[in-house]
């Protein structure tokens, strides 16, 4: 058989292989992190009932909503080395159970007090869940692949929006039934089929190709062959982690500040946007909702569309330039356009959200594997994730010091443009700071 008909018949092969992926196990992935993503920013929807009852000011709001982050970022490296080592299946099973009871427990806060320690507890069980699945892909889909599974592994996030506030605008309805405000219904409810779908990941979440039913040999073949010849041509080797090593790789430091102001954004408008548009009329719960839920359509649009386009470095630093670019627009259309016209800019802003971010962490892959790239993926949630924690409280603070509930997307405008302008700067084929192979074999954490 030729070099060229050889080729042809492994990419039929790949092609095959990767639909039976999208089909067994991608829809599992996505509707844990659905749950995931409505059980962690449903309070912004709970926002105007709950600050009431509790006694929360704005700033004191965005602070409870951001502390989530805090144990959510400090954990991220210890829990996906624990998911390396006894598997994905065990391990995100044990994340689900945990957060699904915080989540439901979010019902019986106060006051401030026991509303932080809540969220800092929600943020610890949790923590590991959106790096691990990223690395857990890598072990499924070679470079080229990738962005796209990530993408639409990230559709989740939409998808819990478009989901997630109507639903939420729902529960809120059910104000002074048995005695419990709207917003207790609503975390109680929501916080229950995490619980349930534990025990659906725990028996049909395989922990590696070789593991799945559904793929025969040839299937478990061709995953192997490309996941080696990438590693062979990126020069790197599996490797144990070592903390130092990434806070030393030039290209890593350069994902981390992109990432921190995407995060900021992308948590600010979460928990800040169902808000805003209440604060356009006299709205009900469900309106709030539904308006809530178009710029996440639109994110889920850009998340299935564009990221198969990033299949190489070039282009991918092309793309992150211009969709941080778009963000920022987006976001000054929303702080001073009238009602409508905001929304669309909103839109714009979303469309580029998950886009970006599956192409930010398609990068690491290039440069680091093993334990090394399932620390790494951790370490860059952690740092990116600051932005998560100081968007909804800058936020916050803005809109207590102003009383204009957009007066902080300005912010989140000038941290794009830096990230815009910081995206260019990427470099992995000559990067003076690329992770060796003996580097990262002779240092640990």
């Amino acid at each position: 058989m030729s070099a060229i008909n050889e080729k042809a018949v492994n990419g039929t092969q790949l092609q095959r292989t990767h639909k039976k992926i999208y089909r067994h196990l991608m829809p599992l992935l996505i509707v844990a992190y659905i749950i995931s993503f409505i059980d962690r920013t449903n309070i912004g929807m709970a926002k105007a009932t709950m600050s009431v009852d509790i006694g929360l000011s704005a700033t004191a709001f965005g602070f409870g909503a951001g502390l989530f982050f805090l144990t959510y970022a400090v954990l991220e490296i210890p829990s996906n080395l624990f998911l390396t080592r006894i598997g994905a299946r065990r391990w995100i099973a044990r994340i689900m159970i945990t957060w699904g009871i915080l989540s439901c427990g979010m019902a019986f806060v106060t006051g401030p007090t026991s509303f932080y320690v809540m969220r800092l507890l929600l943020g610890a069980a949790e923590a590991g869940l959106y790096p691990g699945i990223i690395y857990y892909l890598t072990l499924w889909f070679g470079r080229e692949e990738r962005a796209k599974a990530t993408g639409l592994f990230l559709l989740g996030v939409c998808l819990a929006n478009i989901i997630g506030a109507p639903l939420g605008g729902l529960l809120l309805s059910l104000d002074g039934m048995s005695g419990w405000h709207g917003w207790q219904w609503m975390f109680f409810i929501e916080g229950l089929p995490a619980v349930l779908l534990a025990f659906v990941v725990w028996r049909r979440l395989p922990d590696k190709p070789a593991d799945a039913r559904w793929l025969d040999s040839d299937d478990v073949q061709a995953i192997n062959t490309v996941l080696a010849k990438e590693a062979e041509e990126a020069r790197h080797t599996p490797s144990r982690f070592s903390l130092k090593t990434a806070l030393t790789t030039r290209v890593f430091l350069l994902l981390v500040l992109i990432y921190f102001t995407h995060q900021f954004s992308v948590y600010g408008l979460s928990y800040f946007l169902p808000g805003i548009i209440g604060s356009w009329g006299q709205l009900t719960p469900l309106q709030i909702g539904l308006l809530t839920a178009i710029p996440w359509m639109a994110a889920a649009a850009g998340g299935i569309l564009l990221p198969r386009f990033a299949r190489t470095e070039q282009r991918s630093r092309s793309m992150l330039m211009v969709g941080y670019l778009v963000m920022a627009t987006g976001m000054a259309i929303g702080a001073i356009a009238g009602h409508g016209v905001a929304l669309l800019g909103f839109s714009l802003a979303a469309f580029m959200f998950f886009a970006m971010q599956s192409i930010i962490f398609n990068w690491l892959p290039s440069i680091m594997s093993g334990h090394m790239l399932a620390g790494s993926f951790g370490l860059l949630n952690c740092l990116g994730l600051c932005g998560g924690f100081l968007g909804p409280f800058i936020l916050g603070a803005f809109e207590d010091r102003t009383g204009a509930a957009t007066s902080g997307l300005w912010f989140a405008v000038a941290l794009l443009i830096i990230g815009a302008l910081v995206s260019l700067l990427i470099r992995t084929s000559s990067s003076p700071g690329a992770v060796s192979a003996n580097q990262a074999h002779s240092e640990k954490v």
